[in-house]
């Protein structure tokens, strides 16, 4: 009996993850509680959007380009497949799957943020602001904040490969890689909420 208390904390400690760990139901509830702040972002949006009919975007404002969404659409929703092998990886057991499943992801992620930041605002910038009129606030507003998402992401990710170089995952270990998954995969699928509303739907 007493063998297996003194037992009990360390295997708790070590292979702890999925429902079972409360790590697991932090990330859940984060995530929900991130899904519901974007909901509201979109309500929002398109609450100005009735009010503002028939003209949408207002003011002269073109609707925006598709090209380059689509081509930052398709590199994020790439790197959600890196991300998926690394955590199968260290549930095997390999550590050098996970290092570049999350190495890849990071990549195609700060890609897409460069292109965010580094083309696709400044030529917005050049039509209208944040204060421009509330479509400007709006669209600043939403892909803003999933930029600040993914930003976030980068940053779980970098710290996460840097535990994973100095060896702290394994096949019974790895609840910072399933936390991880789990909130690149929700950022990934904002994006297409995202996407649908403030890029294609003045299109329709």
């Amino acid at each position: 009996m007493t063998q297996a208390i003194e037992h009990l904390p360390s295997k708790l400690a070590h292979t702890a993850h999925g429902p079972r760990a409360f790590g697991w139901w932090g990330m859940v509830w984060l995530i929900a509680t991130e899904a519901t702040l974007f909901a509201m972002l979109i309500a929002s949006y398109f609450y100005l959007r009735f009010r503002s009919q028939p003209e949408w975007p207002p003011s002269s404002i073109e609707a925006p380009e598709l090209t380059l969404p689509l081509i930052m659409s398709v590199i994020l929703l790439s790197s959600s497949i890196p991300v998926h092998f690394a955590e199968a990886a260290i549930k095997k057991g390999s550590v050098t799957g996970l290092r570049i499943g999350l190495a890849l992801g990071s990549l195609l992620g700060a890609i897409f943020l460069g292109l965010t930041w580094g083309i696709e605002w400044p030529e917005a910038l050049h039509h209208f602001t944040p204060r421009t009129n509330s479509y400007g606030t709006m669209y600043f507003t939403i892909t803003g904040f999933h930029g600040a998402h993914v930003l976030g992401g980068l940053v779980f990710s970098v710290w996460t490969q840097v535990r994973a170089w100095k060896g702290a995952f394994g096949a019974d270990r790895h609840l910072t890689v399933q936390n991880f998954t789990m909130y690149w995969h929700f950022v990934d699928v904002v994006w297409v909420a995202v996407m649908a509303t403030i890029y294609l739907s003045p299109h329709l």
